[in-house]
C-alpha cells in the first residue's frame, strides 16, 4: 500500500488526537433524533384530524426514524410519516436532518397519490412560490440535495414550466427548506411546513 495514503495531514490529525469534536457531534445527533421524536407525536396528532379525508392506509402509517453517517459522506437523521412506498403508489412526507447542509420537509407523491393531487397542487403555484418551496425537476426521485440541479425554486421557475413538469412527470417532490441556522425554531418550523404540505393532499 502507498504510504502516502494512509498519512494524515496536519488537520487530521488534530482531530484524530481530540475526542471532543466527535463526542460534540455525537450530541447533536441524539438531539436531533430528541427534536424528530417530538415533532413525530405533533404530527401524529394532526394527522388524526384527517381521519376520513385521506386514504386509511395513509392516516394508519407507522412513523419510522432513522439515522445514518454517509449521505453524500455528511450525517443525517430522517422521519418518514406518513409514509406509504409501494411499487407504484407513494404518498410520504420525509423531514430531514443533513449535517452542514439544512433541515428539509419532503412531499413525495406517485401513481394514484399524484393523480388525485395534481390538480390541486398544479393550482398552487403562487403559495409554492411565496413559500419559497423547491420542486424536482429531474427524474431522479431519490435525490435530496437541492443544490444538484434537481431541484428548482417554485419561484424561480416560469408558471406554465412549472405546470407542465408536473403535468408531465409520473411523480411530484416539493420540499420545504429549513436553514440549519434556525436550529431553536426548528421544529415549529417544520411543524408549520409539514402542515401546509399536508393540507395540499387532503
Amino acid at each position: 500500500m502507498n504510504a502516502a495514503k494512509i498519512r494524515l495531514s496536519p488537520k487530521e490529525l488534530e482531530l484524530v488526537t481530540h475526542a471532543d469534536w466527535i463526542l460534540t457531534k455525537n450530541a447533536i445527533v441524539e438531539k436531533t433524533i430528541t427534536l424528530m421524536a417530538s415533532l413525530q407525536m405533533r404530527q401524529e396528532e394532526f394527522i388524526r384530524s384527517y381521519t376520513g379525508k385521506l386514504p386509511v392506509e395513509i392516516t394508519s402509517s407507522t412513523p419510522k426514524i432513522s439515522r445514518g453517517e454517509k449521505y453524500q459522506g455528511l450525517p443525517y437523521v430522517m422521519l418518514d410519516y406518513p409514509r406509504l412506498f409501494a411499487q407504484k403508489d407513494i404518498f410520504a412526507i420525509r423531514t430531514l436532518f443533513w449535517w452542514g447542509n439544512f433541515f428539509s420537509v419532503t412531499l413525495h407523491l406517485s401513481g394514484s397519490f399524484k393523480k388525485t393531487s395534481e390538480q390541486k397542487i398544479r393550482g398552487s403555484y403562487q403559495t409554492l412560490a411565496e413559500r419559497n418551496i423547491y420542486y424536482c425537476t429531474s427524474d431522479k426521485q431519490w435525490e435530496h440535495d437541492l443544490s444538484t440541479g434537481n431541484y428548482s425554486r417554485v419561484a424561480d421557475l416560469d408558471e406554465k414550466d412549472f405546470q407542465k413538469i408536473a403535468r408531465e412527470k409520473d411523480f411530484m417532490k416539493l420540499v420545504a427548506r429549513i436553514p440549519l441556522e434556525r436550529w431553536d425554531d426548528a421544529e415549529e418550523l417544520l411543524l408549520d411546513a409539514f402542515r401546509y404540505l399536508m393540507d395540499l393532499v387532503k
